[in-house]
């Protein structure tokens, strides 16, 4: 399938659906999480989609494509971190929602990693 935008990624469509739960929930963090743990969840969480935004913008160049969704492997795993951090200091204390976050950032880093491997071995200079 040719992609025309990076809006028909449904990495990105995740990414973006996650970054934003992400961000509401950092919102009902306590205070003192807020401009700490809060801010560094809420900055990983949006690296994800906009790294690979960024990407795609390069995907002419194969290596430049696969180094920028490399990134947004590495910003997933840190938003889980994030997710760990607040949820064992009892920052956020919501467990369900916690579990369903992890398993979220957890498959979308497997679906980037696929994506990764795609770009590899069937890259096009033209999309």
């Amino acid at each position: 399938m040719a992609y025309q935008s990076y809006r028909d990624l449904n990495i990105y469509k995740k990414a973006h659906k996650l970054a934003v739960e992400i961000h509401e929930m950092s919102l009902k963090l306590p205070k003192f999480e807020l401009y700490e743990e809060g801010s560094q969840i809420r900055k990983s969480s949006k690296s994800v989609k906009s790294t690979m935004v960024e990407g795609f913008g390069r995907r002419r160049y194969k290596l430049e494509f696969i180094k920028f969704l490399t990134y947004s492997i590495a910003s997933c795993d840190e938003t889980r971190d994030h997710l760990d951090t607040l949820y064992d200091t009892k920052s956020f204390r919501d467990k369900a929602k916690y579990e369903y976050l992890c398993e979220e950032y957890d498959h979308l880093g497997k679906m980037i990693s696929n994506f990764i491997k795609s770009v590899d071995s069937g890259h096009k200079t033209r999309i």
